[in-house]
């Protein structure tokens, strides 16, 4: 399965997406988002209702989150689930970024998410046609 969602974004999108520990590059993404945002770590995790020590453990990626707290972080922050997993210097080059700016984030993350449900889509077809 996750072969599958691996050739699909390799293939069709192809972005350089970095393969470091997941939990460092959670880390980083939430720490800037945060910030974008002009929270502080002590405003954040009231608002997403964990303490001011386990957000930092997060943002430092000595820990990992649960789904349900990665949704409540992704609506705290205003951006896509999606945003926390990917380090966009890798993706972008400085010419692509100054060209492009932030808009090419959110057309990343409209073609990423229309990749996933079709990967979705193949998943429950082979599970069908592996069922029968």
């Amino acid at each position: 399965m996750f072969y599958t969602l691996y050739r699909i974004v390799w293939r069709d999108i192809n972005l350089k997406i970095a393969f470091m520990d997941v939990k460092s590059v959670f880390g980083k993404n939430l720490k800037l988002y945060r910030k974008a945002k002009k929270l502080s770590q002590e405003q954040l995790s009231e608002k997403v209702g964990i303490s001011a020590k386990h957000l930092s453990a997060l943002e430092r990626g000595v820990t990992f989150v649960s789904a349900d707290l990665l949704e409540k972080l992704a609506l705290s922050v205003n951006v896509p689930i999606s945003r926390f997993f990917v380090t966009w210097q890798d993706v972008f080059g400085s010419e692509d970024k100054a060209r492009y700016g932030d808009g090419m984030l959110d057309a990343t993350d409209k073609i990423i998410d229309r990749h996933l449900a079709q990967a979705a889509r193949n998943i429950k077809s082979d599970i069908r046609q592996n069922s029968s």
